[in-house]
């Protein structure tokens, strides 16, 4: 089975709680509370964001975190590759090898590596905010 690593997968949970209150600098306790996991966790997962520019961070008793840039300019892609690096299906993909020049097949993984890069680029941050509750109308002659 292909997936990313479980704290890519956390990471975008933690930018997804961001990007809700887009204007709100959020402690790493607030985020770790709303998204359900562990503050340890929660703290790693926001230094290498903000070592990536995808959040920023703010110091001192009224500090914490928000995006460094609007949800509809951060990918999914970019999540993925501050957390686990360069996407790629193999090694050679992402990297290179030195069996290249004598391999049958990595010209299909890149192929296939690229498609996974364009989908995961297709998708913003703010497309994978759920869609605002619409309130029920009450039926005409009730």
């Amino acid at each position: 089975m292909l997936r990313v690593s479980r704290l890519a997968d956390y990471a975008s949970v933690v930018m997804t709680c961001l990007a809700r209150q887009p204007h709100e600098v959020l402690s790493a306790v607030q985020i770790a509370e709303a998204t359900r996991l562990e503050l340890p966790t929660v703290a790693k997962l926001l230094k290498q964001l903000a070592h990536a520019n995808l959040v920023e961070s703010f110091r001192g008793a009224a500090g914490g975190y928000r995006l460094a840039r609007p949800a509809g300019e951060i990918t999914l892609a970019d999540i993925v590759e501050a957390l686990d690096g360069p996407i790629g299906m193999t090694d050679c993909c992402a990297a290179g090898c030195d069996r290249e020049a004598h391999c049958d097949v990595s010209q299909g993984w890149r192929s296939v590596g690229g498609a996974v890069d364009a989908a995961l680029r297709a998708v913003s941050l703010a497309d994978m905010l759920p869609a605002p509750k619409r309130a029920l109308r009450p039926r005409a002659g009730a």
